[in-house]
């Protein structure tokens, strides 16, 4: 899991340019916040749920509030950030629906990224074996998940696209061969991970 995070986190930085105002939505351990602050020189905060999480990223000198991003963003006004950042954490809200619109309001754009359920592996797994898949970006088993609201690469822009949401840029990353950018065609076939640029229309 490990690689696949840095090359997660590695795309997400390339994304964002130097200097830019970044919220990190349920942001862990700070790992990428941190990444974004000394290669990218970004005015970064965070939110995060759990307590953990809040400590490890105090410790890494980052700023960073404990809260349910589930409820909302009502303390930030609207377009207060250049890039809204929510990656490996749709799966896990309750409200992901709010949790997108939330974020493409103060956002001026949004940088989201989530494991594809469509994946083939996941695909033939559920076929052959007829039970819950297990992946490196979804670990878990059935009974302890925090993902609630897994979705493919297809279910996302279909989203996108009834909800008035602009896709700017999208990547498709593989963990096969030590992780990489797939380049490829049928991405919700091929790809385990996609990270999108999005923003709101209008």
């Amino acid at each position: 899991m490990e690689r696949t995070v840095r090359i997660d986190h590695n795309v997400i930085v390339r994304l964002i340019p130097e200097g830019s105002s970044v919220l990190d939505l349920g942001c862990g351990d700070g790992s990428l916040l941190k990444k974004l602050k000394d290669e990218k020189g970004i005015q970064g905060k965070g939110i995060e749920i759990s307590e953990i999480g809040v400590k490890q990223c105090i410790s890494k000198g980052l700023t960073v509030l404990q809260g349910d991003i589930d409820e909302g963003l009502r303390d930030y006004p609207d377009k207060s950030f250049d890039y809204v950042v929510l990656n490996q954490t749709l799966q896990v809200v309750k409200k992901p629906d709010l949790v997108l619109s939330e974020m493409l309001r103060v956002g001026k754009r949004g940088i989201v990224g989530f494991p594809n359920f469509a994946y083939w592996k996941i695909r033939l797994y559920l076929l052959f074996e007829g039970r819950m898949p297990k992946t490196r970006f979804l670990p878990y088993e059935w009974y302890n998940t925090p993902n609630i609201h897994l979705c493919s690469v297809k279910d996302f822009e279909i989203y996108c696209a009834e909800h008035g949401i602009s896709i700017e840029r999208r990547i498709y990353i593989s963990t096969e061969r030590g992780g990489r950018i797939l380049r490829g065609v049928m991405p919700n076939l091929f790809a385990e991970n996609a990270i999108y640029v999005i923003r709101k229309n209008g």
